[in-house]
This record gives structure tokens, C-alpha cells and sequence, in this order.
């Protein structure tokens, strides 16, 4: 009976290490420390965990399916939503959509130019579905472990994601990098949320990995 018991425990203890918790912080973290903070504060604190947790776990399983006219329904209906290929958000070139027209162009065979690859400068380019696919979902970020307001990808590219939404928040979606890479080859990509009418909708969709 001893070593059933002893053995229960080994196998838990192996199962708790192959099923991670999957969001590895909560923004309401500092405000649970606040003990100035008012029970309606912390519980409007809580909503906001709840539904930006809710969101990106939609929004991830949208692109793992490939169901991005679902998808369309969490863009901002007034901002859209901005494509940006690494940390760096570029204002000035990245990609921006609306609705309707990421709608317009998911079936399109219009060629886009989202950035240049890192390493070799060479532009990318390609439809709206294959950068869909090929880029931002280039891993499977359903695997992925999620942090709420908190960056765990962190390499050597400029990362101006706070600059630029300042009053947004975001979710990371962080994939760690293999022993055999030295953890080098990781991947994450963001979702960043801003409130609309009492929901979160997307405004930025931002890819991160190590670069050169």
C-alpha cells in the first residue's frame, strides 16, 4: 500500500511538470497589495483579468483554426487592428485593418509588404491568410504559457509596445526556447486589447522572437 501511495505521488508530481499553470501572473496582482484599494476597485480589476484572459484564449484558438472571419469580430470597431512582424511597432508602416476590410481581404490575393526579415533584410510579403498563418501563428501558441501586462520574451530588439499603447493592456503568449538553442529560438506573440463600449477588442496583434 506504501508504494502505491508513494508511487500516486511521483505521478502527480510528473503530471504538475507536463501541465504548467497557464497564465503565469494576473494583473491584479498589485492590486490585491494596494490595501488602500476599494472592494469595487479590486473586483472592476478582476473583470478586466477575466476578460482579457477570456479574449485571448478566443483569439488564440481562432488562428490555431483558421476561422479568421470569427476572428474579425474581436478587431476594434474604430482603431482596427495593427500587424506588426517583431517587438518593434512601427506607427508609420505597419499594417492596419479594419473589420470590413481584413473581411475584403481574406480571400484576396493581394500581396502585402509587412516588414523586413530580420538577418537578411528582405522584405515579406504575402496575402493577408498566409501571413495569417505562416507568420503569426507560426507556432502553436495554444501550448503556449500567458502573461497578462508582462513581457516574457525578451531579446534584442527594441520593444516599444508601452510607448504606443499607453492605455492599452495585453496579453503575451510565450513559447520557451529549446536547450538545444540555448532557449535562443523562442517565439511569442501579443495581443494588445483596448476597452470599446464596456468590451475589449484588438488593436495590435505583434509577433516576437530572437533576432540578429
Amino acid at each position: 500500500m506504501k508504494k502505491v501511495f508513494v508511487s500516486f505521488l511521483i505521478l502527480a508530481a510528473v503530471s504538475c511538470k507536463k501541465n504548467p499553470e497557464k497564465f503565469v501572473n494576473d494583473i491584479s496582482d498589485s492590486t490585491q497589495k494596494d490595501q488602500a484599494s476599494s472592494p469595487a476597485s479590486k473586483e472592476k480589476v478582476l473583470k478586466k483579468e477575466e476578460s482579457l484572459k477570456k479574449n485571448n484564449e478566443a483569439v488564440i484558438q481562432l488562428l490555431h483554426d483558421k476561422n479568421y472571419r470569427r476572428l474579425a469580430g474581436y478587431i476594434h470597431p474604430e482603431k482596427g487592428v495593427r500587424f506588426s512582424m517583431y517587438a518593434y511597432v512601427n506607427p508609420e508602416e505597419d499594417k492596419v485593418f479594419s473589420a470590413s476590410d481584413f473581411l475584403k481581404y481574406l480571400p484576396a490575393k493581394t500581396l502585402f509588404t509587412w516588414g523586413a526579415m530580420d538577418g537578411s533584410g528582405d522584405l515579406y510579403r504575402a496575402t493577408l491568410n498566409r501571413y495569417l498563418s505562416d507568420w503569426v501563428y507560426a507556432k502553436d501558441f495554444t501550448a503556449a504559457q500567458v502573461s497578462l501586462d508582462e513581457f516574457q520574451g525578451k531579446g534584442n530588439s527594441l520593444n516599444n509596445l508601452k510607448q504606443v499603447y499607453p492605455k492599452a493592456d495585453f496579453t503575451e503568449n510565450f513559447i520557451k526556447g529549446s536547450a538545444g538553442n540555448s532557449e535562443m529560438d523562442w517565439k511569442c506573440l501579443r495581443l494588445v486589447f483596448e476597452e470599446f463600449q464596456g468590451k475589449y477588442y484588438l488593436v495590435g496583434i505583434i509577433n516576437d522572437q530572437w533576432t540578429i
